[in-house]
């Protein structure tokens, strides 16, 4: 039975009342379209969750910034609970928790203490060296570099056999050469450039293991091809960067100290971490006397003084291992490396500076040939 239409009268413009119609009101038969869009169920919820962890893996393993895999995360519930599982942090790369000096907060430290908790080795080691370097956290940090050398991450190998060489962390009576060296052989065995020049050095000059040039010639040969096959590639022009010294005349220069005039290689996020930490702080490692490692890829600094070793012609720059010498020497030292107008060839009276040596682990570093 159809509603009774109501009307009422309106006085028109002559005084007399007419009827009108009520207007009614429309009632819609069907949903509005945008409610109708907002029921419709959504495509991710019918993706599995072990493809969907599956996908969030590839993308932290393959992630250029932070911000590539955050923006994903920030996304829904369901993708910011799916990448915050252990599984996904594991799988993290080296630039997705490369965390920047300037941005360092407590959340951020939650983070690479989540990430390295979930066994990622990368947030192991990053986490170990701010710790250990710019936090003072010196056992803290060694058990985090620890625990990513035991599964072979060759960067925390190389970095405990520097604290080992070095004694970092204590005197100069806590240095252990023959724990260094087998760190370095480690990461050398795994193809760590710094960690072959290191061992090959360590082999010339019998520095914590018995003297054998030719082994060390030979380490220091496959140092340079390992970091002139990392900067070749099909569709790079690599010829401009096969030039000799010029204090080379003959010769290969993969039979030199230094190698090729090849790029610098890409720097570690734990290493530009420390760098701009301390840099951000006046440019020096707390502590007066304490020196940063002249290698400004480094960022390594002084515990104690006298801790790092100087050139043994100038004594101006030094720096924490042979392998941070040589990438420097090639790239600026050279040039800039003279001896001073009046100094004594014995030295300042402590050991840093001397000419030769070098061999039971005087604090000096003979020149690159």
């Amino acid at each position: 039975m159809l509603p009774v239409r109501q009307t009422k009268r309106v006085l028109n413009s002559s005084g007399v009342f007419m009827p009108t119609r009520k207007r009614r009101r429309c009632v819609p038969s069907s949903v509005s379209p945008a409610l109708e869009t907002n029921t419709r169920p959504d495509l991710l919820d019918s993706i599995p969750n072990d493809l969907v962890v599956s996908i969030l893996c590839r993308l932290a393993s393959t992630s250029r910034c932070p911000a590539d895999f955050i923006s994903v995360s920030m996304t829904c519930k369901r993708l910011k609970s799916l990448a915050t599982c252990p599984y996904v942090l594991s799988r993290l790369s080296r630039k997705a928790i490369a965390v920047k000096a300037q941005n360092w907060s407590e959340s951020a430290h939650r983070f690479l203490k989540r990430c390295a908790d979930a066994g990622s080795l990368e947030a192991c080691y990053t986490l170990g060296m701010i710790r250990f370097y710019c936090l003072k956290n010196r056992g803290n940090g060694a058990s985090l570099m620890a625990k990513a050398a035991i599964n072979s991450h060759a960067p925390a190998l190389y970095s405990l056999a520097v604290i080992q060489f070095n004694g970092s962390g204590g005197s100069k009576n806590d240095k252990d050469l023959r724990a260094g060296v087998a760190l370095c052989a480690r990461a050398a065995f795994l193809g760590h450039v710094d960690a072959l020049r290191e061992l090959g050095h360590c082999l010339q000059d019998g520095y914590g293991v018995p003297q054998n040039v030719p082994e060390g010639r030979r380490f220091l040969v496959q140092a340079n091809a390992r970091e002139l096959a990392a900067v070749l590639s099909p569709d790079v022009e690599a010829r401009s960067w096969l030039t000799l010294s010029r204090t080379q005349t003959h010769g290969c220069p993969l039979l030199s100290d230094f190698g090729c005039n090849v790029p610098a290689p890409e720097i570690h996020p734990a290493n530009r971490f420390l760098a701009d930490w301390f840099a951000l702080r006046g440019g020096g490692p707390p502590g007066d006397g304490l020196r940063l490692c002249s290698h400004g890829g480094c960022g390594r600094p002084e515990i104690r003084k006298h801790e790092f070793r100087r050139c043994s012609v100038c004594g101006v720059v030094n720096y924490c291992s042979r392998a941070c010498q040589a990438l420097d020497w090639k790239l600026r030292h050279k040039v800039d490396c003279a001896p001073p107008a009046e100094q004594d060839a014995a030295g300042d009276g402590e050991g840093n500076v001397q000419v030769e040596g070098n061999v039971n682990g005087d604090n000096a570093l003979v020149p690159m040939s």
